[in-house]
């Protein structure tokens, strides 16, 4: 696979008082499988909220299909808040008459 499939990694240190620096806990977004929502739309809406190539956008949605989730990023809190919510705004699949809003993606902390 190609090394843009690997999931980005965000600085996962921030300055605790005193003047060192700190783990911060990553966060898991996981993009949730359903059946209102084709292949094509998944792989837009990937490259557009996470600047995925197609061919990784392409190996994603592959796994959301066999597996029922996937895990589109790890990231900061934050970040994985900002990123579920893009997911959640992008808006029906206008392929599908039956699709009425986004698909669904949740956080979890990537220790679990």
């Amino acid at each position: 696979m190609s090394s843009d499939f690997e999931f980005r990694k965000q600085n996962m240190e921030s300055a605790a008082p005193g003047g060192y620096s700190r783990r911060v806990p990553p966060f898991h977004v996981v993009l949730l499988d359903d059946n209102e929502h084709t292949y094509e739309y998944v792989i837009d809406m990937l490259r557009r909220v996470f600047g995925y190539t197609t061919e990784t956008a392409l190996q994603l949605a592959a796994t959301i299909g066999r597996e029922g989730r996937v895990i589109v990023d790890t990231t900061t809190f934050e970040r994985a808040e900002f990123k579920r919510n893009q997911i959640h705004d992008f808006g029906p699949d206008f392929r599908i008459p039956r699709s009425k809003g986004a698909m669904c993606a949740i956080i979890k902390p990537a220790s679990c």
